[in-house]
């Protein structure tokens, strides 16, 4: 009986100072919690109109039955150079959903039988892409070119084959050096001196064919031109 006595006289001083220090712990957070303010509400960040859904695939409506519609010209090379990374990231992705609406609306003028309201747009949305895509490739031509100082994204160089053209070898990864590697030892990068006489005809092959090209080219300009008379007045204009 002595020994529970003392036991209960222990453990009762061992819990008055968890005791205490839980009461102060909660005074402690009472106080903070009464010196919080609350934040106005915040609405979530949308890139585009939620209340928009499958109409985002066609034209304005009061575009619909017309025959021309008004828009800009295409981006140039120029302009698109002058932009930031960030700025032609925006525009590809405003760019690609100009372009899903026009074939949309391509697509539905089909159906219907009726002529698409200025089909141009269509053009000039994906001339305005493709410069884009060749701004960004000079821009990653340049940067590899002053990381590495290569200037294709695969380094390599240039060779002729066994019919004397030439080619870009792209470099490959091997297991085994190349002095010991059979199917490797195969390829010939050479060319006999019997080749070079059909290599001089398949240029002027080549050439003759440009120079057809250009005259064909020539003589459709003078058609369109002889046909259409105000359409030369107004290109002159």
């Amino acid at each position: 009986m002595a020994v529970a006595a003392l036991c209960r006289r222990f453990s009762g001083i061992l819990r008055l100072p968890g005791a205490a220090s839980s009461r102060l712990t909660h005074h402690v957070l009472q106080k903070e919690v009464a010196k919080v303010e609350l934040l106005p509400p915040c609405a979530a960040l949308h890139v585009s109109f939620p209340l928009k859904g499958l109409e985002e695939f066609f034209d304005d409506p009061k575009h619909w039955g017309e025959i021309e519609i008004k828009s800009g010209d295409s981006w140039t090379v120029e302009q698109l150079r002058g932009k930031s990374s960030g700025d032609l990231h925006k525009l590809w992705y405003v760019l690609l959903k100009e372009r899903n609406m026009l074939l949309t609306m391509e697509q539905e003028a089909k159906r219907q039988r009726l002529p698409m309201p200025s089909p141009e747009r269509l053009e000039k949305v994906e001339t305005s892409m493709e410069r884009m895509d060749q701004v960004i490739k000079e821009r990653e031509d340049a940067l590899r070119l002053l990381q590495t100082g290569q200037e294709k994204e695969w380094p390599g160089e240039w060779r002729y084959d066994f019919l004397g053209r030439v080619l870009w070898y792209t470099f490959k990864e091997w297991p085994i050096p190349w002095h010991l590697n059979r199917k490797h030892n195969r390829k010939r990068f050479y060319f006999l001196k019997n080749v070079e006489h059909f290599n001089r005809l398949r240029l002027e092959k080549y050439l003759r064919e440009q120079c057809k090209k250009r005259r064909r080219e020539r003589e459709t300009q003078k058609k369109l031109l002889k046909k259409f008379p105000h359409l030369a007045e107004k290109s002159q204009s």
